[in-house]
C-alpha cells in the first residue's frame, strides 16, 4: 500500500499521466447504499494526502470532488486519482461520492470513465431539467446512486419533476451558486434572512415529498465554527439531518449536532412499546402522563426516529 501510495505521488509529481492511469485498474466494489450519512465532506482528487485520509476521516460521505478547486489543468490528473483511490477501497464504510463536472463541461465523458471503478454515488453539478437527469441515467453504471447538485434556478424550478427514478437518492443545496443564478445578493445569506429560511424550508419538503435525502450547503468560512454551529442549529430545527463540509471539524460537527440525543431515542423506544402494547388490545389511539395523547401517526414518528438511528 505505501509503496504503492509512492507511486502514485511519484507520477503525479512527474505530471506522468500515462503512468499514472497505469495504475488506475478497474475494479469490482461493493456499493455503499446507505442513505443515513449526515456529514458530506468535499475533498479535492488532486490532493493525495487528502484522498490517503479517507478511511481515518471523520465523515459519513466523501465527496470526491473533480469540479470546483480543480483546476483546467489539473482535471485530467484528479479523474485518474478518482479512480485510483475508488479501487483501493473495494469496500468502505463511507458513501465514496464522486462530483464530476458539469455535463457540458466533461461531465458525461467522466462519468462513461468511471464506470468501471463503480463509485458508491455520481452527483451531477449545474443540472438543469429532468431530460438532462434521463440522460445521465441511461448512462451511469446501474449499480451507481445519482445525486443533484440543486444550483441553477432551472433546477429550482424544477425540483420536483429531477427524481426520474428510485436510483436518484440525494439532493443538495448549492446556495451561492443558486443565488449567483438567480441574481440574488450573497449578503442575504444568514440565519435570520427570510429569503434563506424559506428556500432551505422549501428545498427539505419538496425532497422529502418526492422521496429524496436534501443535504444542506456548504459553509465556506470554515474557520467559523460559531456561525457554522448556528446554521446547523437552525438546519436540526427546520428537519435536516445532513449538510455539506469542507473541513473535517465541519464535519466532526455535523455528526456530533445533527445527532439525536439520547433521551429523543428513550422516548421513541417507549412510545413504540406503548403503541404495540395497547394495539394488541385493539387500541390504536390513547392517553399516556408522560407522552400525551399517542395515535398511529406518534408511532410512526418514533419509529422513524428510531430507524434514522439504529445504524449510528
Amino acid at each position: 500500500m505505501l509503496n504503492n501510495l509512492q507511486e502514485i505521488k511519484n507520477a503525479y509529481e512527474e505530471r506522468n499521466l500515462v503512468a499514472l492511469d497505469a495504475l488506475a485498474i478497474p475494479t469490482y466494489r461493493v456499493i455503499n447504499k446507505r442513505e443515513d450519512f449526515r456529514s458530506a465532506l468535499m475533498l479535492s482528487c488532486n490532493k493525495i494526502e487528502h484522498l490517503a485520509k479517507i478511511e481515518t476521516i471523520e465523515a459519513d460521505c466523501i465527496i470526491l470532488n473533480l469540479e470546483d478547486g480543480v483546476s483546467k489543468e489539473d482535471k485530467p490528473f484528479a479523474l485518474v486519482l478518482c479512480a485510483i483511490f475508488l479501487s483501493r477501497h473495494k469496500r468502505c464504510d463511507k458513501k465514496l461520492v464522486v462530483r464530476v463536472n458539469a455535463l457540458n463541461e466533461g461531465g458525461y465523458e467522466e462519468i462513461t470513465y468511471l464506470n468501471q471503478f463503480m463509485p458508491d454515488a455520481i452527483r451531477i453539478p449545474k443540472i438543469q431539467n429532468a431530460i438532462e437527469v434521463k440522460s445521465v441515467y441511461e448512462l451511469l453504471n446501474k449499480d451507481t446512486d445519482l445525486h443533484l447538485s440543486i444550483e441553477t434556478s432551472g433546477a429550482w424550478k424544477n425540483l420536483s419533476s429531477l427524481k426520474i427514478d428510485k436510483k436518484v437518492t440525494t439532493f443538495y443545496l448549492g446556495i451561492l451558486d443558486l443565488f449567483a443564478d438567480m441574481k440574488l445578493p450573497q449578503s442575504l445569506i444568514n440565519v435570520d434572512n427570510p429569503t434563506v429560511l424559506y428556500i432551505l424550508s422549501h428545498f427539505l419538503v419538496t425532497c422529502k415529498s418526492i422521496g429524496v435525502k436534501p443535504v444542506s450547503f456548504v459553509y465556506q468560512e470554515f474557520k467559523n465554527l460559531d456561525m457554522f454551529e448556528k446554521w446547523i442549529s437552525l438546519e436540526k430545527a427546520i428537519g435536516y439531518d445532513a449538510k455539506g463540509c469542507i473541513s473535517p471539524t465541519q464535519a466532526k460537527l455535523v455528526n456530533e449536532k445533527f445527532a439525536d440525543e439520547e433521551r429523543e431515542i428513550k422516548r421513541a423506544k417507549n412510545i413504540i412499546k406503548l403503541f404495540e402494547l395497547n394495539k394488541e388490545l385493539g387500541v390504536t389511539g390513547f392517553e399516556d402522563e408522560e407522552f400525551g395523547f399517542v395515535d398511529e401517526p406518534v408511532y410512526k414518528g418514533a419509529l422513524v426516529l428510531l430507524e434514522r438511528n439504529m445504524s449510528k
